[in-house]
């Protein structure tokens, strides 16, 4: 994976913070030696992996996280699921709506059944490592972003003291009705960031209006420059760009926008945009930063 530094004492949102938690929900789709290795290399000396089971049918073999932890910062970072794995999430019963137990409205039957399994363990570990002296971050890609929006959520909820610092997820899916997502956005204001990667199809999915997103979107365009939420016309005019961009694959981008990857070589241009080099000149911009991107996993 590209090196690194965690800054222990961020807070607050800014792009350096966005693109270390868009790796950290990278590490996530590792092993459990990697994924203490590579958190003690950023330094936390706290790592505990999480993988809970799932009885078949349902559509996804375990619900696996990790929490690394420092004295001053903790991460809560969630797996994401394969593009045809996920496709499986979003064509069956588990698209139903359920009453969340832990606020008014509804949820996907399918998420809340993959948080639920691996919640008390995790909530566990946070109280036993949680103090004032950290800052608390969720993070995820793909399903593992509607799981770490969905367990910030639960946690500050069943423990008022682990109010999350930040949000950051990438790739997410519409994860609840709108009249939750209104009442996430209200209790997590400026503290959520939902990043989308032009026509990634998965932050399309489930279909609105019966699914709501939550706030805020930061937006990737065709040209890989990053926007906040994007105006509707203009957003759309961006997006047929994009669907069109490749004349042999019309239309493919919609799953390899959603590819980690393809979040991370965005990042790692925007980051190269914004710091001169030794020189003091800038690199030219317009590029896409993604033409070597080809699997869901950085090496």
């Amino acid at each position: 994976m590209t090196a690194i530094t965690f800054d222990h004492a961020a807070t607050g949102y800014t792009l350096a913070q966005a693109r270390r938690l868009a790796h950290a929900a990278a590490l996530a789709y590792k092993d459990d030696s990697q994924v203490k290795a590579t958190a003690n290399s950023w330094g936390f000396d706290r790592v505990k992996s999480f993988r809970v089971p799932h009885a078949a049918p349902f559509p996804l073999e375990d619900t696996q996280a990790y929490i690394a932890a420092s004295d001053r910062m903790i991460i809560v970072a969630f797996r994401g699921t394969q593009p045809e794995e996920l496709r499986d999430w979003l064509s069956d019963a588990n698209t139903l709506l359920t009453p969340y137990t832990a606020a008014d409205g509804n949820i996907h039957a399918g998420f809340y059944r993959a948080l639920d399994v691996v919640h008390p363990a995790l909530l566990r570990t946070l109280e036993d490592w949680h103090t004032s002296s950290q800052s608390l971050w969720f993070t995820g890609h793909s399903l593992g972003g509607a799981l770490a929006m969905l367990a910030a959520a639960r946690t500050h909820f069943e423990d008022p003291t682990l109010l999350a610092d930040g949000v950051y997820t990438y790739g997410q899916p519409r994860t609840c009705c709108p009249k939750l997502a209104a009442a996430y956005d209200q209790a997590f204001r400026g503290r959520t960031f939902r990043f989308v990667n032009n026509n990634d199809i998965v932050a399309q999915l489930p279909p609105a209006p019966l699914f709501g997103h939550v706030a805020e979107e930061r937006y990737f365009d065709t040209h890989g420059r990053l926007h906040d939420k994007m105006p509707p016309v203009t957003g759309l005019i961006d997006r047929l760009g994009g669907a069109t961009a490749d004349p042999l694959a019309p239309g493919a981008d919609g799953i390899r926008d959603h590819f980690i990857n393809a979040y991370l070589a965005r990042f790692d241009a925007v980051q190269q945009e914004a710091t001169p080099p030794a020189g003091g000149r800038k690199p030219k911009s317009g590029g896409s930063g993604i033409a070597g991107v080809t699997g869901l996993l950085p090496e």
